[in-house]
């Protein structure tokens, strides 16, 4: 892809393309099964999109993922974060 493009969204959501590329691809062969990982992935995407996250949020972030085997993407998780309650 063009690197402009990239230059384009990083200014406008203030995300480095760097750190979504990483974290994507430490997710590659994640165990989200594994209720550790699936807090580490939370926190990791909590802190690129500087949008902090409760003990209660995580909580049933986790339970989402891990018992009710909801599937874990950058968009599930922003949307459980941005869910108004």
């Amino acid at each position: 892809m063009d690197n402009g493009f990239f230059k384009n969204i990083e200014k406008k959501t203030g995300v480095n393309m760097k750190d979504i590329f990483d974290l994507a691809n430490s997710l590659q062969n994640a165990n989200f099964k594994d209720e550790k990982t699936v807090r580490n992935v939370i926190r990791r995407v909590s802190q690129i999109a500087n949008k902090p996250v409760n003990k209660e949020m995580e909580d049933q972030i986790v339970k989402s993922i891990v018992s009710d085997g909801k599937q874990l993407d950058f968009n599930t998780i922003s949307n459980m974060i941005n869910k108004k309650k």
